[in-house]
């Protein structure tokens, strides 16, 4: 008898088991999203919820559709918005086909670099080196004319007449003449060379020149502009001449001619008007030297300037 009972507990503990086990499941398949139990679950229509309809994003360039019964899309404009009219459409898109076009216009530009008064030794002078150009932003004629004198004689003055060509975006290329006025008597030069803008702002000019019985000479500039202040400015410059023969007749040696160097301080009351002060130092080597030695003339020195730089 006993042992009918304990079988009887048994089994009543088997059965709760089972049946609290299948709820449990029943649950974790319907959080997992499990088919079975939805199916499951579909037997209690009371306890279902429709799903919220997503409406369909319109595709670009086409209207919004409302899916909303009684809201059908519209595409007239709104009654307060007048109508497009040709009028409009001309105001909107102009005709531009006579602009004009700012690369082709003819520019110019003149540089008075050095316009300067010289002292050295209880002697006094004058110095002078401009240039310029006219012309568009590829083309251009550009000219360049120095010189110096001293206790009121000429010492030397040269002007170039050249044509410049834009060869990339900070330099040009140019080809000309230079005619030599003094030292007599007079000399005219093929020239051809590349000025522009070098990495850090330092400006450089190199010429190439050949002469008549195959003399030939060649000139190095380099110039750089230090700004102090927006206005004060300091401006180191240092030159070099080569000559490939010599030439008695002008005073000139073979190789290594003369080499400038200048220090000028100034400053721009306008960006186109600055007084300035500073230090030249000039000296000739080698046969050129030489030729100098012999006309009792100095071989270099340096000088105190007082100048003006002037640009229009």
């Amino acid at each position: 008898m006993r042992f009918i009972t304990t079988l009887n507990t048994i089994w009543g503990v088997c059965a709760l088991t089972a049946t609290l086990a299948g709820t449990t499941y029943a649950q974790s398949a319907t959080t997992r999203g499990d088919p079975a139990a939805s199916l499951a679950q579909s037997d209690h229509p009371s306890h279902q919820q429709e799903k919220p309809k997503i409406p369909t994003p319109a595709r670009p360039g086409e209207p919004a559709t409302q899916e909303h019964e009684g809201h059908a899309p519209s595409q007239d404009p709104p009654a307060n918005v007048p109508p497009l009219s040709d009028d409009d459409r001309r105001a909107a898109f102009p005709d531009v086909g006579g602009h004009p076009v700012h690369d082709s216009a003819i520019q110019y530009y003149v540089l008075f670099d050095q316009l300067e008064w010289q002292s050295a030794g209880g002697g006094t002078g004058l110095s002078w080196d401009t240039n310029g150009w006219v012309g568009g932003d590829r083309d251009r004629f550009w000219f360049r004319t120095e010189g110096d004198g001293e206790d009121g004689r000429l010492g030397s003055a040269q002007a170039h007449a050249l044509y410049g060509r834009a060869v990339a975006r900070w330099w040009d290329f140019v080809a000309g003449v230079r005619q030599d006025v003094r030292p007599s008597p007079g000399q005219t030069w093929a020239a051809v060379g590349i000025q522009g803008l070098a990495p850090y702002w330092f400006e450089v000019e190199a010429t190439a020149y050949l002469g008549a019985a195959g003399r030939t000479h060649v000139r190095f500039e380099t110039e750089y502009e230090l700004l102090l202040t927006n206005r004060l400015i300091l401006q180191p410059l240092a030159e070099v001449e080569i000559y490939g023969k010599a030439d008695p007749e002008h005073r000139v040696g073979a190789g290594l001619s003369t080499v400038d160097a200048g220090l000028r301080l100034r400053y721009e009351f306008r960006r186109e008007f600055a007084p300035y002060v500073g230090l030249v130092w000039s000296r000739k080597f080698f046969g050129t030297a030489d030729f100098a030695r012999a006309a009792g003339d100095d071989v270099g020195g340096a000088r105190l300037a007082l100048g003006l730089r002037l640009w229009f």
